[in-house]
């Protein structure tokens, strides 16, 4: 079960109520803020250059290969 809340002073506080028994063990996962995330595209680029045994006109006939329409 995963619940999402804040903190404020001091205290975990869950954004939608939840009656949890009373005892019970949590836990707390700090979220990264979206700054330290990758973007989509340098997380793309890591890919760039690491297929080697493609066609040479892959990029210009993509759907051919990808889904066998008449090449250009």
């Amino acid at each position: 079960m995963t619940f999402r809340g804040h903190m404020q002073n001091g205290v975990v506080i869950l954004d939608e109520p939840a009656v949890l028994p009373e005892g019970c063990a949590v836990r707390v996962e700090l979220e990264q803020p979206a700054d330290d995330i990758r973007s989509l595209r340098e997380g793309l680029l890591a890919f760039a250059g690491t297929v080697t045994d493609w066609p040479q006109d892959m990029a210009r006939n993509h759907d051919h290969y990808i889904h066998g329409t008449p090449k250009r």
